[in-house]
């Protein structure tokens, strides 16, 4: 299987994570994908310019994180990331979905601020800043379910990637009055899944 990625997408990230938890590195050729970027070849395999971008043994390709990570699951071994059925099943994916949107904010500020600085919208900036202190607040109530802890799941994932974006965007500083999730993330971020993708660094504006 071919992975294709950049090392500064979130969702990418849970794509790699999936491969290591599930010991597909070795079965995987990643490769940084080149987007955004007028005339990349990368469009003629990915027409979208989307990352991250699968293509199975089989040659075709798949496109979007939650069907990456739901397809590598299956890849080998049995399923660990599956949704189950009845309440526990729908916690999960309150709590996942809980977790992308914090990882859609994050971003949507990222982009902001890689554009020229006349380019920005102060307007998006200010409202995904303060929607993050929200989520931030929430999570520092929800850190204690039992979903996340234990066994790993997608919820935690998809947290600690959202979380971790503190590394690209230091003005995204979540840690003051959350210290539940601090010592949280300082937990998980051990795992070496994790560290072994964690993010190389701020960005450059």
């Amino acid at each position: 299987m071919k992975l294709y990625i950049t090392l500064y997408s979130p969702y990418a990230r849970m794509a790699r994570i999936m491969l290591a938890e599930k010991g597909l590195e070795s079965a995987t050729e990643t490769i940084i994908a080149r987007t955004r970027e007028i005339g990349s070849p990368y469009y003629k395999i990915n027409p979208s310019g989307r990352v991250p971008y699968l293509v199975r043994d089989d040659g075709v390709g798949m496109e979007d994180s939650q069907l990456i990570c739901s397809y590598l699951d299956h890849c080998k071994g049995s399923p660990k990331f599956m949704i189950p059925q009845g309440n526990a099943g729908w916690e999960l994916w309150r709590l996942e979905a809980l977790g992308r949107t914090m990882v859609e904010g994050a971003s949507v500020w990222i982009r902001e601020l890689l554009r020229r600085e006349e380019e920005r919208s102060p307007t998006i900036i200010d409202h995904e800043q303060r929607r993050l202190q929200r989520l931030a607040d929430t999570w520092e109530e929800e850190i204690d379910n039992p979903l996340m802890h234990g066994q790993i799941n997608m919820v935690q994932i998809t947290l600690a990637c959202a979380l971790q974006l503190e590394i690209w965007n230091p003005e995204f500083e979540w840690r003051k009055g959350h210290p539940l999730l601090v010592e949280w993330l300082n937990t998980i971020s051990d795992r070496s899944s994790l560290s072994t993708t964690e993010p190389p660094g701020p960005l450059s504006k």
